[in-house]
């Protein structure tokens, strides 16, 4: 994986918390991520460039006129006010190479001096056995500062442990081994086509994410919440605000349009396309 420095900037020490997504359904993560960039204000310090992630290339995402910038699959902004690097991933991983690109990626989070990972994640409500909305939509988490998983603060704010965690779980166990280059014959074999239900949580993109970073020695928390396909702009809304709240933000740096908390990106605008000729009807 390649970093290419804009020209000009550079990335600040002071921006040591890492946030970025893990892709899934929905694609919540990267909605989550847009919304933190373009309501914190965070500005682009370069892109990522890496072989086992998809080409593509569209307009500026976050300007409503834009100034002839380019977005890429792996770009990288920077928040000051509020101590944040943000990386937005904007194309698929190469299939069987997630792994990989994620220890990358972790390689380029340890050198860039990033002292906290978070990843934002969608999980597919399908498989939610439990379904409590008493309390609105529930934040779940996974952090390295303890072997089960468990975090105190996440547990203060409410929000619950991924209950399909079990570090000795074969998946679980294989992944980790993977992430630290040390796979055996007694751990070898292979997701696709040996997977069980079990393996199902351990096969998605943020459980390869968080398992390398923690193995490069990062602390990394991943916040994740159920959902659907469809229109899931209120769980973009919904994680983003529990990033904000997990890393202690000040208000006063995401800000929003007309006294709204958040800056809706301006190409959400088009996510379903341009109103219907109403001449038809």
């Amino acid at each position: 994986m390649e970093f290419v420095l804009e020209e000009g900037k550079h990335l600040s020490e002071s921006c040591s918390n890492l946030i970025l997504p893990a892709l899934s359904i929905g694609n919540v993560g990267q909605l989550a991520v847009d919304l933190l960039v373009s309501s914190t204000g965070a500005e682009t310090v370069g892109y990522l460039d890496d072989q086992f992630v998809l080409p593509c290339v569209g307009n500026d995402a976050y300007r409503p006129s834009p100034r002839g910038d380019l977005a890429l699959p792996l770009q990288a902004y920077e928040s000051s006010s509020s101590g944040l690097t943000l990386i937005q991933q904007r194309s698929p991983v190469v299939k069987g190479m997630m792994v990989e690109y994620a220890k990358n990626l972790a390689d380029f989070a340890a050198a860039s001096g990033n002292k906290h990972v978070v990843v934002l994640s969608a999980l597919d409500f399908g498989r939610l056995q439990r379904i409590d909305m008493s309390s609105g939509p529930q934040i779940y988490y996974l952090s390295s500062t303890s072997v089960n998983g468990t975090d105190d603060y996440c547990e203060q704010l409410g929000w619950k442990r991924l209950q399909e965690y079990h570090p000795a779980q074969r998946g679980w166990k294989y992944l980790s081994s993977l992430a630290e280059g040390d796979v055996g014959d007694e751990n070898n074999f292979a997701f696709e086509d040996d997977l069980e239900e079990e393996d199902y949580y351990p096969s998605l993109p943020f459980a390869a994410l968080f398992s390398c970073f923690k193995a490069r020695g990062l602390k990394v928390t991943c916040l994740l919440c159920y959902c659907s396909e469809g229109d899931n702009m209120a769980d973009a809304f919904n994680l983003a605000d529990a990033a904000c709240k997990f890393l202690r933000l000040n208000p006063d740096n995401v800000r929003g349009d007309d006294a709204e908390k958040w800056t809706v990106p301006f190409s959400w605008m088009t996510v379903y396309g341009p109103p219907p000729d109403m001449s038809m009807f």
